[in-house]
């Protein structure tokens, strides 16, 4: 057995961020190997050293063109409303780094993505039906990997603090955030 045996099952499971050391060095330092086995089936390393994430993808066949090798993982659409809090999410996201020049975490509550969701809405009634359902959209959120609730000692057990994952930006680039956002209005 390789000795980056591990990353690859790991990488089949999920996103790899840098706040795991010994995994993220693991990779790192078996980048190359890493590369080397997906690439035998069609399948790239995505892996952004600066923002501390990696990932499988891939990538779809031109259109037109014969598929080549079967896709390993079904895409399963996700719904309006998890769309809506990424595209929140990624907005927020693009703001503090626009903002914030030494740190790299964003942290919002439950609180701050429901300010930032509420004014999407102009109908009360969606916006009241959508707002019921916020703690649904953010644990989508958090499957997807584009959240991760943080260690927060909280007073308010109801307003908890999440994480923005930045693997966020590289599954949602500017490209993909403004199809979205078109298709929205």
């Amino acid at each position: 057995m390789e000795k980056y045996a591990p990353l690859i099952v790991k990488l089949l499971q999920t996103i790899i961020y840098d706040d795991e050391k010994s995994v993220w060095n693991d990779l790192l330092a078996f980048q190359h190997q890493v590369r080397s086995y997906f690439a035998v089936i069609g399948i790239e390393l995505i892996l952004n050293e600066h923002e501390g994430f990696a990932y499988l993808s891939q990538p779809d066949n031109a259109e037109g063109e014969p598929l080549q090798v079967p896709r390993l993982v079904r895409r399963m659409p996700i719904s309006y409303e998890v769309t809506l809090l990424c595209v929140v999410l990624r907005e927020a996201l693009e703001e503090f780094d626009v903002k914030n020049t030494d740190a790299r975490k964003l942290f919002l509550t439950s609180k701050d993505m429901k300010d930032r969701i509420e004014l999407f809405f102009r109908e009360r009634t969606d916006r009241v039906k959508l707002l019921e359902k916020l703690d649904v959209y953010i644990n989508a959120a958090v499957a997807l990997g584009f959240l991760k609730e943080a260690d927060v000692r909280s007073h308010d057990a109801l307003n908890k603090t999440f994480e923005v994952r930045r693997v966020l930006k590289s599954k949602m680039n500017n490209e993909k955030l403004e199809e979205i956002r078109s298709k929205m209005h």
